[in-house]
């Protein structure tokens, strides 16, 4: 992999993480495109550097929140901070469960499934049609929600599924405020990726060659950079209801990965 080719990756993560548009998806496009030849070990490495990059960017920008989420599991008392804090890690268990026992079939899709990627962005762009045509609410998430979005958070590990798109999707159509969807939606997944960077650190299954050091690094600040950006972005978006852009885009790319990968087959 070249550098320039680790920035534009880099960008595509930070963007489409944060944005309803799979950033697996797009990075496995993304890497078809620019004629990757990783083997999918190599692969998911360089995929979860870059989402540890937008993970530190969501703490930047939810810096407050995420003061008062680690605030609230230690507080005395029943309050909503703990509340929240509770409802966050209830969120955190299908795809915990998942990563821990299909981590190989998981690993196994991202090398290049440009077809399987093609199909996810259908679902992806039905479920962000079906959330803009929901009603207004200024319901806040219950502990069943939580644990409802987290399942969703699950499948949306599937390349193609938007993490974000998926949670705030499910938070909305189970009549739940879109501000709150959203905060809630880019919340729940930093503890999973903090959790999964420390498993594969620990475990020793993110080894790496001295020579990717450098790719390795650049792809995590155009990550991080333009994931900052497309956070605050977003959260602008959800409240104004511009979800229904988002499903005509992955519509559109869903179909032009499905001719790609039967050009490819």
């Amino acid at each position: 992999m070249e550098i320039l080719d680790a920035i534009i990756l880099g960008i595509i993560q930070g963007l489409t993480e944060f944005l309803p548009v799979s950033s697996s998806g797009h990075l496995e496009l993304g890497k078809a495109l620019l004629g990757d030849n990783m083997v999918p070990e190599e692969s998911l490495l360089f995929t979860v550097i870059l989402h540890f990059a937008t993970a530190l960017s969501t703490i930047v920008v939810f810096r407050k929140d995420v003061g008062e989420l680690f605030g609230g599991l230690f507080s005395k008392g029943w309050n909503e901070e703990k509340k929240f804090s509770l409802k966050i890690i209830l969120s955190m268990l299908p795809a915990a469960l998942v990563g821990v026992y299909f981590e190989d079939q998981l690993e196994a899709l991202f090398g290049g499934n440009i077809l399987l990627v093609g199909f996810m962005l259908i679902v992806t762009a039905l479920l962000l049609y079906l959330a803009d045509k929901a009603r207004e609410t200024a319901k806040d998430v219950s502990y069943s929600n939580a644990f409802v979005i987290g399942i969703s958070q699950a499948i949306a590990m599937l390349p193609g599924i938007s993490r974000s798109g998926a949670t705030i999707s499910t938070s909305v159509l189970l009549g739940n405020d879109k501000s709150r969807a959203a905060r809630f939606s880019f919340l729940m997944v930093v503890p999973l990726i903090l959790g999964k960077i420390a498993k594969d650190i620990l475990s020793g299954e993110l080894s790496y060659e001295n020579t990717q050091i450098k790719i390795l690094s650049i792809g995590f600040l155009a990550a991080f950079v333009s994931g900052i950006i497309a956070c605050t972005w977003m959260i602008s978006l959800v409240r104004r209801s511009k979800l229904v852009y988002f499903s005509f885009y992955c519509f559109i790319v869903g179909l032009l990965a499905i001719v790609l990968g039967y050009y490819y087959t």
